[in-house]
């Protein structure tokens, strides 16, 4: 069976010692001072101090917690003090007088500051049970005994307890190896037994912790333990002979490693910061701060309490706040926050172990950093109540005002941000209010030109706000308001015409000297006495002239609606109106003349020159009229030959095809080939008509079958090679071709502008001069691509054929430059 027969007896002393000496340390923890805060440090011990006992913990206050500070002690042959504070034993000796007084040095191993404080060690009186403990011996653990059954086989006795657990401290000072037990067999009387111990501690990782003498069978620890390494140890004791054959059955020992108060609390992070709004109420939550010790929380060692130690700044009260000493957690416990005044406040929290107990707890800090969070509780407040400004007439986008205000909330926030709004004086919106985001100032601006002939002044009302509304509670208007007087200054101002452009009416013709209009210009400043002096200024065909004085404009030449200068029927003249201010100012206005047309154009024949051959079948002269007056002075037109001489009537006649074409034919069968002009008598559709004469100069010559003139025989017999007529007539060829595309050019140009002239302004009677050909003979861009054609076919078989057969080419090469230079004349 096992027993237990009483305790170690190197033991118990160490054991007396760390469960009965108490510490006694007097005085109140203030704010926050570098150094001891007490004096005298006391402590109450047995008589015996043993080695490596720990006596008391001196506390050094190390509030930036950055200085590195090493411990002495003035007796270093007895005592020592390691960087925690803890004070410890040397050696082992009896507590004397001698022993009862000495000095702990701290100093800061940079700047080689040093404090000191005094330890004072008093004698505890002995108590009874001392000498009943000290008696006891060492434990015994024995083998339950066996019985052996009819079977042969052993087996353990039936017990009705379990061996208890050994409860050992951890950080033992020693001496070791440290004697725990003894485990012995009953059968140690007969046999010579040894003795083993298995599992971790022992034979497994972490080794050697434990060992056994395999004769005695003493248990002993090796060095000291750590709790917060390995809390329990699970061993088990062999007995074996000395053959190795087991003679008991194995037995469970578990060590507990008791804790000890070695750990100080540690904070997650040494500075928290937190926030709170302005004017939050009692009881508002703020943060919550956590230390954790690596003692056993089970235990008073790694109960932790919470305290505040000190606020800083203490306005407006040094107790802003409290904490929850067992939660961490930071709330509000006055009121009275202001971030205007304080915008942060800064705590020291400490935590301590032994649940807070000032004497026997471990003790750490942290700094919690509160910031005051800005809410808005103060409205933008103008700087005066009234602003004046000033801004030149019809000037925009310039600043007149700047308005100042101040508002004691955070910068640059919705809570700071004002918002300005005109809220009177300003009907028509002339004036806009925008905020400078750096200076917070309202920057009044003209957004619409401003007269100083109908208002010299405008007194504005404004107002100012935030961008969030006040927090609920606020006794102040959300609100304010001021005036802002703006004064216009007068400018001169430049003379304008009405209306502009001008646009008068008149038949073309007008003879000089006539009076058309009075153009005048307005001054707009009529409380400067000023005048107005005209000019021309434009006048592309120098028909006007206008009075410096009275704007009065006279024709000086006879206006004529078909000049080039006339576009689209309308002349334009720009005149300057400048007055005499200081600078002087100046405006233009455009009169527009709208012509409308007389019959002073007779219509001439088109084309001026033409060919036919000197049989009168197939021959015909297809011609029409030019006319520049426009509809109703123009076509229909009527054609016809004069009554002299006799011969035009009696060789030619002439046939209307319709109102624009008629077609000139030979009357006899046959007419000497030569250069004939035969005048045309053409009248136009005008009221009174207008007629003329026109002359169309005709060639008569011989033509062969596809009807060509064969006329060059003259040319090509004056002496010239084939192949210099040839480049003659290329080079004139190549020339007519340039001239005709730039006839054709410009006359679809000004048809182009024609037709989006009708666009633009369809009241206008513009009609333009159309000229229409019947089916035989096409208009005159038909003739021009036949005569092309006709180039064509003819040059590349005048090449290839060498030469031969030139007479009757160089014929045809003649006749067709002849009608090209008579369609160049024609257009």
């Amino acid at each position: 069976m096992c027993r237990i027969v009483g305790a170690p007896r190197t033991l118990l002393p160490l054991l007396a010692a760390l469960l009965q000496a108490s510490v006694e340390a007097s005085g109140e923890i203030s704010l926050c001072k570098t150094g001891f805060p007490e004096d005298v440090y006391s402590a109450v011990l047995s008589r015996d101090v043993l080695e490596g006992q720990p006596l008391l913990n001196v506390k050094f206050s190390n509030c930036n917690g950055k200085r590195k500070v090493q411990y002495e002690s003035s007796e270093p042959a007895d005592f020592k003090v390691d960087e925690d504070g803890m004070v410890y034993a040397v050696r082992s000796f009896p507590l004397s007088s001698e022993h009862s007084k000495f000095l702990i040095y701290a100093q800061d191993k940079e700047t080689q500051e040093k404090w000191q404080v005094a330890v004072k060690l008093s004698l505890r009186p002995a108590l009874p049970e001392d000498s009943v403990k000290e008696s006891r011996e060492i434990e015994e653990i024995v083998f339950p005994r066996q019985v052996t059954k009819h079977n042969g086989y052993l087996q353990r006795q039936k017990r009705d307890w379990v061996i208890p657990p050994i409860n050992l401290p951890e950080n033992s000072r020693g001496p070791f190896p440290q004697e725990l037990v003894r485990i012995r067999s009953d059968r140690d009387k007969n046999l010579s037994l040894r003795y083993s111990v298995t599992g971790p501690g022992a034979d497994q990782p972490p080794t050697g912790i434990f060992i056994i003498n395999p004769i005695s069978g003493q248990l002993s620890v090796t060095k000291p333990l750590d709790r917060e390494l390995i809390a329990r140890f699970h061993l088990r004791a062999h007995a074996v002979d000395i053959n190795g054959n087991q003679v008991e059955n194995p037995i469970d020992i578990v060590i507990n490693v008791i804790d000890m108060n070695d750990n100080r609390p540690e904070f997650l992070h040494q500075v928290w910061n937190g926030t709170v709004p302005e004017g939050s109420k009692p009881g508002t939550y703020v943060m919550t701060v956590t230390a954790i010790d690596a003692d056993d929380p089970n235990a008073l060692n790694g109960m932790l309490r919470y305290r505040i130690l000190s606020q800083a700044p203490s306005t407006p009260s040094p107790n802003m706040f409290t904490i929850n000493n067992e939660t961490g957690d930071i709330i509000t416990v006055a009121a009275g926050l202001d971030r205007e005044k304080v915008q942060q406040y800064t705590l020291i929290i400490q935590a301590t172990d032994m649940e807070g107990n000032p004497t026997y707890g471990l003790s750490n800090t942290a700094t919690a950093v509160i910031t005051v969070t800005d809410v808005n509780d103060n409205p933008p407040e103008f700087t005066a109540m009234t602003f004046y400004g000033e801004v030149p007439e019809n000037r925009v986008d310039v600043i007149v005002a700047n308005l100042t205000v101040t508002d004691k909330d955070q910068p640059h926030t919705p809570a700071w941000n004002a918002i300005y709004r005109i809220s009177g004086g300003d009907p028509a919106g002339r004036f806009a209010i925008q905020t400078d985001p750096n200076s917070n100032d309202g920057l009044v601006t003209v957004v619409k030109p401003i007269d100083f002939e109908t208002n010299r002044m405008y007194v504005l009302t404004v107002a100012a706000e935030n961008q969030v509304p006040l927090a609920k509670g606020i006794q102040h208007p959300p609100q304010s308001t001021a005036t802002v007087s703006v004064t216009v200054i007068d400018v001169n101002e430049n003379p304008y015409f009405a209306p502009n452009p001008k646009i008068i009416r008149q038949e073309e013709g007008l003879h000089a000297g006539t009076m058309l209009t009075t153009f005048t210009a307005q001054d707009p400043d009529r409380y400067m006495q000023q005048s107005i002096r005209y000019t021309k200024l434009s006048d592309p065909a120098n028909w006007l002239k206008i009075d410096s004085v009275n704007g009065q404009i006279t024709t000086i030449a006879v206006l004529d609606r078909e000049s080039p200068n006339v576009k689209n029927n309308i002349y334009n003249a720009t005149f300057l109106a400048s007055d005499n201010g200081i600078p002087p100012m100046s405006g233009t206005g455009t009169l527009q003349i709208y012509l409308l047309d007389i019959n002073d154009n007779a219509p001439q024949v088109l084309p001026q020159e033409a060919e036919i051959c000197e049989t009168p079948d197939p021959n015909s002269i297809n011609i029409t009229a030019l006319d520049y007056d426009i509809d109703p002075n123009a076509g229909p037109f009527a054609f016809d030959l004069p009554l002299s001489p006799v011969t035009i009537k009696r060789n030619w006649t002439i046939t209307r095809l319709n109102g624009d074409f008629a077609q000139l034919n030979l009357k006899i069968k046959f007419l000497e080939a030569g250069i004939y002009e035969v005048p045309i008598i053409i009248t136009d559709s005008g009221n009174p008509p207008k007629s003329n004469i026109s002359i169309l100069r005709v060639k008569v010559c011989q033509c062969d079958s596809n009807g060509d003139c064969t006329d060059v025989d003259r040319i090509v017999g004056a002496g010239l090679g084939t192949g210099a007529i040839i480049a003659i007539l290329l080079c004139i060829i190549i020339l007519l071709i340039l001239v005709l595309m730039f006839v054709v050019w410009m006359k679809r140009r000004d048809k182009e502008r024609q037709a989006k002239q009708l666009l633009i302004d369809p009241e206008d009677d513009v009609r333009d001069n159309i000229l229409k050909y019947d089916e035989e003979g096409g208009g005159e861009e038909d003739q021009v691509s036949s005569v092309f054609i006709s180039l064509s076919e003819i040059l590349p078989s005048y090449i290839l054929n060498g030469g031969e057969n030139s007479n009757t080419y160089s014929k045809r090469i003649v006749s067709n430059v002849f009608s090209l230079i008579t369609l160049s004349k024609a257009w």
